[in-house]
């Protein structure tokens, strides 16, 4: 008997120590990849139950006790180990964080995202560091919040990693106060030894073809954050009349989407999703979402779990379309290859909604004069125009410049080495990145706990090696400023208070959370309790 993890998987790889015998692949950080997800061998497993215990996001089931949309995973984690026998790693045990040699030290972290998260919780296993928390919105955990579709609960589940940091004695909120608008670098730097930007990649890439901007054109990250009820998206006016949509691109972004847009109403009033979305999503035309990728399946961008999930979707059918190319080698690219033919022979549902997975074809130009009514396309066949009123770009992000960094404009990034800011190949004093701002738009969840834990490792060792600039204010100076300019900030305690008050709304109603959108309710929320 075995346990076996899911779909669910965040692969921040708490479970990976946890397990007495070590049956747990690919290990982040340690095998070389980034992989979409983590397996159990079930030859090896002694069913202890430790994993599943650790784990942040409940992804982890005994084999007897897996749910029905699930128990595809059985034979998934059975077959990674068939393709690669499980081998022995020579592991050191974790060491616990000494001190850093002065006291205190003082660490701003910028952002409130996984990445901010993850370094956040590694900053306060060191004795000696004190952390302030900055964060443009009243609200914290970015992309946990504003971009983990509705309908993963369990994903959004992993803020509880990071609970018992944020409340730590050693760190304070700055919940709602803006870095570059409210504070700037040169003031972190001032009142602080050391600033760690976790500010993640913002802006959509476009897709630089004719009428791009014609009205009915989005980027999909923008659709995300209004269905998950960012205060910034609330007011998009999306028109979802006809009954087709296409979203360019097929990542995990792209299968978010459109597994929302056509998702069933009765499962979709159980989850979170923000009411003003909840209620343009009732009256929706929409009965087609084109997802549409350059390449063939196997190289298609989404992972193995998310493309499974679109097979439990009640009421919705998956259709394929396009060339799908050969099968390949290598685990993960294979399995998505064999799912996808599975999905291609499936009978089709009379009056259900469909998702179609369309494969070698790309985008020519948008079709359409004062507004977008189809997108031209061009695969094996020649050029063809799907009809449709909205189209989505979901092809990447890429980060923005931060006031006072150097910003590799060709990647996108803050150029750094292992997190250290880097400008003219020499080390800025003082200055760190982590996570999409650091690395780039890749990986998942749990992807950032490896990178945070890097950038974080290297900034105490630079406190421990004497070269960090010493901020010649302190935290009481650093609230003395923000106070004088009257800010609106919301602390650790004002955030509990919203997410209180939202969750008993959405008790009221039998659903997670009904979440308040609009910043001035955030605010009296924030002291309401």
């Amino acid at each position: 008997m075995a346990f076996v993890i899911t779909q669910n998987c965040c692969t921040d790889a708490s479970c990976v120590p946890a397990c007495p015998v070590d049956c747990i692949r690919p290990v982040p950080g340690e095998d070389g990849v980034e992989a979409p997800m983590l397996y159990i061998d079930p030859e090896t497993c002694v069913d202890c139950g430790a994993c599943a215990e650790v784990c942040p996001v409940d992804a982890i089931y005994h084999e007897d006790e897996l749910p029905n949309d699930q128990t595809r995973f059985r034979d998934v984690n059975a077959a990674y180990f068939a393709a690669r026998p499980l081998a022995i790693r020579s592991t050191t045990p974790p060491r616990s964080q000494d001190p850093v040699q002065r006291e205190p030290l003082r660490v701003a972290v910028v952002g409130t995202g996984p990445a901010a998260c993850y370094a956040v919780s590694d900053l306060v296993r060191t004795r000696g560091v004190e952390v302030n928390v900055f964060e443009q919105l009243p609200t914290p955990y970015g992309l946990i919040r504003f971009g983990v579709a509705p309908d993963h609960q369990r994903t959004k589940d992993v803020i509880h990693e990071f609970e018992s940091a944020f409340a730590h004695r050693d760190v304070r909120c700055f919940f709602n106060v803006a870095v570059g608008r409210d504070i700037s670098h040169a003031e972190l730097s001032t009142h602080h030894d050391a600033v760690i930007y976790a500010v993640g990649a913002p802006r959509s890439l476009e897709l630089g073809i004719p009428g791009e901007q014609l009205a009915g054109s989005h980027a999909a990250a923008d659709v995300v954050g209004w269905y998950n009820g960012h205060p910034g998206r609330a007011g998009d006016d999306l028109d979802l009349s006809g009954p087709r949509a296409v979203i360019v691109g097929n990542g995990n972004v792209a299968l978010d989407v459109a597994r929302v847009l056509v998702m069933n109403h009765d499962d979709l009033v159980t989850t979170d999703v923000a009411d003003h979305a909840l209620a343009r999503l009732w009256r929706s035309g929409i009965e087609e979402v084109v997802v549409m990728g350059r390449r063939g399946a196997a190289d298609a961008a989404f992972s193995v779990g998310e493309l499974l999930a679109l097979g439990n979707l009640r009421d919705v059918d998956v259709v394929v379309e396009g060339d799908i190319g050969d099968r390949p080698d290598g685990f993960e690219r294979a399995l998505k290859y064999d799912v996808i033919v599975e999905y291609a022979v499936r009978p089709r549902r009379a009056g259900n909604r469909r998702i179609v997975l369309r494969f070698g074809s790309r985008p020519v130009r948008f079709a359409g004069q004062d507004r977008v009514e189809g997108l031209v396309i061009e695969d094996r066949s020649g050029t063809t125009t799907i009809a449709t009123p909205l189209v989505l770009r979901s092809i990447g992000y890429r980060g923005t410049p931060i006031d006072g960094l150097p910003f590799d404009d060709a990647t996108g990034i803050v150029p750094n080495e292992g997190g250290r800011v880097m400008r003219d190949r020499a080390p800025v004093p003082g200055v760190y990145v982590t996570g999409w701002i650091k690395r780039g738009p890749r990986g998942v969840i749990g992807t950032n706990k490896t990178c945070a834990r890097e950038t974080v490792a290297n900034l105490v060792s630079d406190a421990r090696a004497g070269i960090l600039p010493t901020a010649p204010s302190n935290t009481a100076s650093l609230a003395a400023l923000i106070s004088s300019r009257r800010l609106n900030v919301i602390d650790w305690p004002g955030w509990r208070c919203i997410d209180a008050f939202e969750r008993q709304r959405g008790t009221e109603v039998s659903r997670p959370r009904v979440k308040v959108i609009d910043i001035d309710a955030l605010l009296a929320a924030a002291t309401a309790g």
